[in-house]
């Protein structure tokens, strides 16, 4: 039985896996992706304000053990930077719906540009 729950959990990572290979996001991811575009890849991915210290690459944040401030890569923790700022980076307080948070947060994880 264990080995069969294995398999099938093996296969479900696969297939979700297989599917965000393909560029196929679900409309919360999609939305994530269009915020993430908007409200964070000028710094993030373009540095267009062309700071010293570039803002760290958020593609593949869920996969580090830890975000570039130190704290471990979660969701709770991420939202708290996001929302508060850290360091250069400013606070994105009511900047962000609840739905906008998650669908940032469901873009993120899925590691893809």
């Amino acid at each position: 039985m264990l080995l069969c729950c294995a398999a099938m959990t093996a296969g479900i990572t696969f297939a979700l896996t297989a599917c965000h290979r393909q560029g196929e996001l679900t409309p919360q991811e999609r939305e994530g992706k269009q915020l993430y575009t908007v409200r964070c890849a000028h710094c993030h991915e373009d540095n267009d304000l062309a700071l010293k210290k570039a803002p760290p690459d958020l593609h593949r944040l869920f996969q580090r053990k830890a975000l570039p401030s130190g704290l471990p890569a979660t969701d709770t923790a991420v939202r708290w930077t996001v929302l508060g700022g850290k360091g250069m980076m400013p606070s994105f307080a009511r900047r962000f719906t609840e739905d906008q948070m998650q669908a940032l947060l469901a873009y993120l994880h899925t590691g893809l540009r």
